[in-house]
C-alpha cells in the first residue's frame, strides 16, 4: 500500500494510566501492542513509540524530531494524557498534515482546542480491549492511514495551526527534506525489543504465580529505564508491578516483602497521590502489614488508600476492600462510637459498590475473568450488608463459572473472616428507644 521505509511515531502515554475525569483506569500498553502498532504496520509503515526508541542524552531531542521528520504521527489522547495533548500541539505547529488523532471513547468532551478535528474512537475495558473492537478498530486506522497518502497535499491538511493561517509555511531542519527517509537511519529499537521480550516474561511469571521470577526481571526493566532516561522521572507503571510482585514473592519474608514493597510506592507520593492503582497497592500492602504486625498505623494507611482510591475512580476494588477494612477498623476500635460510625460506613460503602457492579455487568462486554470478580465482590457485598440470601446466590454463580481454584479459595477465605467481623456488630450494643 505505502513505501515501507515511510515511518509512523505513536504520540500515547505508556502502562497503566488513569483517567481523572471518568475514574476509570486504561492499559495503554494494550492499545498500542494490539490495536495502533498492527494496524500502522499493515499499513505499510514502520512504527516506532518514545519507548522504543534507543537514544543517549536527552529523550525530548529524539521525541522533536519525530514529531518533526515522522511521516505520520498517531496521538492517541486517552486519560486525557498531557504529555500527548502536548506532543500533538508540537507536531500540528511542525506539520501540515499526516496527523492521525485517536482516542478511547470514555472521552465524551475533549477540550475545545480539538473538538473540532476529527478523534477517531475505540472503546477500552480497561485492563484489555475486546478482540472484535481490536479488529474493528485496526480496520479503521489502517484505512484512514491509507487514505492520506490518496489525497492530494492540499486536500489532506489536517492541521488546524496551517488550515487557518493559510500562508504559514512548514518548518525544515537544515539539510534534511521531510519524507526523504533514505536520508536519515532508521530508530535503533533493538533496546526497545529486549524490554518488550522481558515484559511478556514478566506477564508469564505472574501468570504462573512465579513472583520472584518477575520481580526480577522487572528489577532489570526499572535498571534499563533508568539508564536510558537519567533525566526524566521514572515510569509509574514499572514501579507498581515491582511493588506488586515484591509483596506477592514473600521473600525473604512476607513481612519483609512487604516493606520493600512499601518503600517502593514510597517514590509515588502515595498519601498525595490521584494514581488510583498506586492508591489500590497502597492499600494492599498496608492491609497485608495490618495482618502480619497489629500495628494500628497499617490500619489507618489501609483505609486512607482505599478510600482514597475508591472516591476518585468509583470502582468496585478500592470500595470492597475499604468496607472490609473499615470493618476491621469497628473492631478494633478505642472507643464504641468510633466501632459504630466505621461499620455504618462499611455498609453505605457496600451499596454504592453493589450499584457499581450491577451497572458493569449491564454493560455486557465483561470478559470472564471480570465479571467472575463483580460477581464474586457482590457475594462479598451483600453478605456486609446482611443479605445471606443474595450473597449465597451469587456466591454459587461465582463458583459455577469455571474459574480457577485460588480465585474460590480467595473468595471462600474473605467471606468467612467478613462473617467473623460481623458477628459482633457494634450495632448490637446500641440502645433504642
Amino acid at each position: 500500500m505505502l513505501a515501507p521505509k515511510k515511518r509512523c511515531y505513536v504520540v500515547m502515554g505508556f502502562g497503566k494510566k488513569t483517567d481523572f475525569a471518568t475514574g476509570r483506569t486504561l492499559d495503554l500498553d494494550k492499545s498500542y501492542r494490539n490495536m495502533i502498532k498492527p494496524a500502522v504496520e499493515a499499513a505499510g509503515l514502520s512504527c516506532v513509540r518514545a519507548d522504543e526508541i534507543v537514544h543517549s542524552g536527552l529523550i525530548d531531542v529524539a521525541m522533536y524530531q519525530q514529531l518533526l521528520e515522522a511521516d505520520v504521527v498517531v496521538a492517541d489522547l486517552s486519560t486525557a494524557n498531557k504529555n500527548a495533548f502536548y506532543e500533538l500541539g508540537v507536531r500540528h505547529a511542525l506539520r501540515p498534515f499526516t496527523t492521525v488523532v485517536i482516542c478511547e471513547d470514555g472521552v465524551k468532551n475533549p477540550p475545545f482546542d480539538v473538538n473540532h478535528i476529527p478523534i477517531r474512537s475505540y472503546h477500552h475495558l480497561g485492563d484489555e480491549i475486546a478482540f472484535d473492537e481490536v479488529m474493528r478498530f485496526r480496520a479503521e486506522l489502517t484505512k484512514a492511514i491509507g487514505d492520506i497518502w490518496e489525497k492530494a497535499p492540499e486536500e489532506r491538511r489536517d492541521s488546524p495551526v496551517y488550515r487557518f493561517l493559510d500562508k504559514l509555511k512548514p518548518p525544515v531542519l537544515s539539510g534534511v527534506t521531510l519524507g526523504a527517509d533514505e536520508a536519515r537511519p532508521a530508530p535503533d529499537t533493538s533496546n526497545a525489543a529486549t524490554q518488550r521480550a522481558l515484559m511478556e516474561q514478566v506477564d508469564k511469571a505472574k501468570k504462573e504465580s512465579n513472583f520472584v521470577k518477575a520481580k526480577a526481571l522487572l528489577s532489570s526493566i526499572r535498571e534499563m529505564a533508568r539508564e536510558r532516561e537519567q533525566d526524566k522521572p521514572e515510569d509509574p507503571y514499572i514501579i507498581q508491578q515491582l511493588a506488586l510482585v515484591t509483596y506477592k514473592s514473600k521473600q525473604p519474608t512476607p513481612q519483609t516483602a512487604l516493606r520493600e514493597a512499601r518503600a517502593l510506592l514510597l517514590a509515588l507520593n502515595p498519601v498525595t497521590s490521584n494514581d488510583t492503582e498506586t492508591l489500590g497497592l497502597w492499600g494492599t500492602v498496608h492491609k497485608r502489614l495490618w495482618d502480619e504486625t497489629h500495628e494500628r498505623t497499617h490500619l489507618d494507611e489501609a483505609v486512607r488508600g482505599y478510600e482514597r482510591g475508591f472516591y476518585l475512580r468509583n470502582d468496585h476494588y478500592n470500595g470492597i476492600n475499604l468496607a472490609y477494612m473499615l470493618n476491621v477498623r469497628a473492631a478494633n476500635a478505642v472507643s464504641h462510637a468510633d466501632a459504630v460510625a466505621d461499620f455504618i460506613e462499611a455498609q453505605r460503602v457496600r451499596r454504592e459498590v453493589l450499584a457499581i457492579c450491577e451497572e458493569e455487568l449491564a454493560d455486557g462486554s465483561l470478559s470472564d475473568e471480570s465479571r467472575y470478580w463483580v460477581i464474586a465482590t457482590m457475594a462479598e457485598a451483600y453478605l456486609g450488608i446482611g443479605d445471606e440470601v443474595q450473597a449465597e446466590k451469587r456466591f454459587k454463580e461465582a463458583a459455577s463459572m469455571g474459574s480457577e481454584s485460588w480465585m474460590m479459595e480467595s473468595l471462600r477465605g474473605q467471606m468467612t473472616k467478613l462473617r467473623s467481623l460481623l458477628a459482633d456488630s457494634p450495632l448490637k450494643y446500641v440502645i433504642t428507644a
